[in-house]
């Protein structure tokens, strides 16, 4: 059976979720009917809100259910950068940046945090601005200083917006200082199709899809149920307390793989290792993975299949070896021994490309 190392893509699926999916798929009733089928479905669909905003720190009545966290993000953005200029970390998701086109981007440390210097600075030198920052980032695991962030965006009357689509559920994470949150179902081991934005009371948030009014008005459609109901279910069974069990297993990939780390001296997720071998492409690297039964990734699994050089790890400063990492994120269920199966593999790819390099030399 294959080894799935790719949870920073999509988590598998949680039981309680699929629990949740299973019976949701058997109501009839559309959430906004008023009659006895209708009020049954809006029951499960508020129950999925107090879930998620029980989860992290939110009023439900904050709580807006989206397609995902990539809508989540871009809901956000358009509605809060209004009249504002946009700021955003350079290590930030694709799907951030393409909903901010022409944002400032802000520089990052070597290890991968963001620069609160350069964040000061940018903020003092011009208008209102909107900061948008990732709590923990989706190829190196690198969490981000977000206390320290969202005081200096209160000091310059600036809105943060966090993209805690790969935090949620692996660390401690709540809407606390931020103006909003984005969340993903399926990283959190629900079903792919729905996620959430959660807001500070007082945002104003005008629909970008109007619709029928669904979601108080601030996005419209009828409620992917099923979806919904499956991620509350998984934002309530995604307890920070046991991913935690997680960072051992990524310890011992680390010093076993004898491979550098992109971001090993800043606070990281308990599941992701970004692990660089220079002069192999990551391409090469996961096809071989891949045929040895190791399913791990080179980096965002949101680009159509296509694999680049990291704009994450160029940020950092890694030149020519961003294009020679691979992202390891162990799932909530990793089995015990996901450390040996993976440093087999690894160290078996490792010995067959040095030779081929060494062939290639001669």
């Amino acid at each position: 059976m294959a080894l799935y190392l790719d949870a920073n893509a999509t988590e598998p699926l949680r039981p309680e979720a699929r629990a949740a999916v299973i019976r949701a798929l058997d109501l009839v009733g559309n959430p906004s009917s008023v009659h006895g089928a209708g009020r049954a479905a809006r029951r499960v669909l508020e129950t999925a809100r107090d879930q998620v905003a029980a989860r992290f720190g939110a009023s439900p009545a904050e709580v807006v259910f989206t397609s995902g966290g990539t809508e989540a993000n871009a809901i956000a953005i358009a509605a809060l950068s209004r009249g504002r200029r946009v700021l955003a970390g350079a290590t930030e998701h694709p799907a951030v940046l393409a909903a901010a086109p022409g944002a400032t981007l802000l520089p990052v440390l070597a290890d991968g945090t963001l620069d609160l210097a350069a964040l000061d600075a940018a903020l003092a030198g011009g208008p209102a601005a909107l900061v948008c920052l990732m709590a923990a980032n989706n190829e190196t695991g690198v969490l981000h200083p977000l206390a320290e962030a969202a005081s200096l965006c209160r000091a310059h009357g600036a809105l943060l917006h966090v993209d805690g689509v790969q935090a949620a559920g692996r660390v401690a994470l709540a809407i606390g200082q931020a103006d909003s949150l984005a969340i993903s179902g399926h990283k959190l081991g629900g079903p792919k199709g729905a996620g959430a934005l959660l807001l500070r009371p007082g945002i104003d948030l005008p629909a970008l899809i109007a619709g029928g009014g669904q979601e108080r008005g601030r996005r419209g459609g009828t409620e992917a149920l099923p979806a919904i109901a499956g991620l509350g279910a998984a934002a309530e069974a995604a307890d920070p307390a046991a991913a935690a069990r997680l960072a051992p297993l990524r310890d011992a990939i680390e010093a076993g793989a004898e491979a550098a780390v992109a971001g090993a001296g800043a606070p990281r997720l308990p599941n992701t290792t970004s692990l660089v071998l220079p002069g192999v492409a990551a391409e090469t690297q996961v096809i071989a993975l891949d045929l040895a039964g190791v399913q791990v990734s080179a980096g965002s699994a949101c680009s159509s299949g296509k694999v680049r050089a990291s704009h994450v790890l160029a940020a950092m400063g890694l030149g020519a070896a961003a294009g020679s990492a691979i992202r390891v994120s162990l799932p909530w269920d990793a089995p015990p021994d996901t450390a040996e199966r993976f440093l087999a593999a690894w160290s078996a790819m490792r010995a067959r490309l040095s030779r081929k390099a060494m062939a290639g030399a001669t």
